[in-house]
């Protein structure tokens, strides 16, 4: 069964828009635990510029299901993962001036760093994913490096999906079948919504996790946040 991560990163930076304390970022994540999501994820940036490396250290305290730090692991990243030591990483190559997430690791390229990092993050008992773009060779550097999981870049998918979203998902399926067949867990998150998440499910339904954050917390702004969560929900328990 694929369990549903919120990235709730829009709601701090919704709250580091004006100051104080609202919306309230530690009560957001409890409650959308409460509302049926198995997992609550977030991307502290060096900038700070939604979660905050106090928020991780809060939240630790808080979530009762899988907590997902995800972030580059920069020095700064490591040492805080170290120390709150969630129930996964999910490395991801960010810059420091990065918008978003916008690509995937070389998991060649970077075969001897990650590798150090897996093992780094490993010896403090934490699941490691790391963060690739769809190709097969990415998944098996991956499995060289020690993973123990995948997440799939599904920015190209989401563009795609609504020209051809058979094209759209096929180089994501077979990463997904070589993920499989080394061994690996396998997640996925960027730009997947209430559109095509279903979609990719039915085709890919031995996916781990989606981490979702932008477009659930834009679909609250109409819906309601226990909604959003359990119209999700309700995309990806399909069988």
């Amino acid at each position: 069964m694929t369990r549903l991560s919120v990235n709730i990163n829009k709601i701090a930076t919704i709250r580091n828009a004006r100051g104080g304390n609202v919306p309230d970022v530690e009560k957001a994540a409890v409650d959308i635990e409460g509302f049926g999501a198995e997992g609550i994820t977030v991307h502290p940036r060096p900038d700070e510029r939604h979660i905050r490396y106090a928020d991780v250290r809060a939240l630790k305290k808080l979530i009762k299901t899988e907590f997902n730090i995800e972030g580059n692991p920069i020095p700064s990243f490591v040492d805080l993962v170290c120390e709150v030591r969630p129930d996964q990483v999910t490395l991801v190559p960010d810059g420091h001036d990065a918008i978003t997430s916008n690509a995937g690791w070389d998991t060649v390229k970077n075969r001897d760093f990650l590798t150090e990092m897996v093992q780094k993050f490993q010896s403090c008992g934490i699941r490691v994913s790391i963060f690739i773009d769809p190709k097969p060779e990415m998944a098996v550097g991956a499995a060289l490096c020690g993973a123990d999981r995948v997440e799939l870049y599904t920015a190209g998918y989401a563009e795609d999906y609504p020209k051809d979203r058979e094209k759209a998902i096929e180089p994501y399926l077979r990463t997904a079948e070589k993920a499989r067949e080394l061994g690996l867990g396998l997640n996925a998150g960027h730009d997947l919504s209430l559109e095509n998440l279903e979609y990719f499910i039915r085709t890919i339904p031995w996916t781990d996790e989606v981490s979702i954050g932008h477009a659930l917390i834009s679909d609250a702004l109409y819906m309601g946040l226990e909604k959003t969560v359990q119209a999700y929900l309700s995309k990806i328990k399909i069988f």
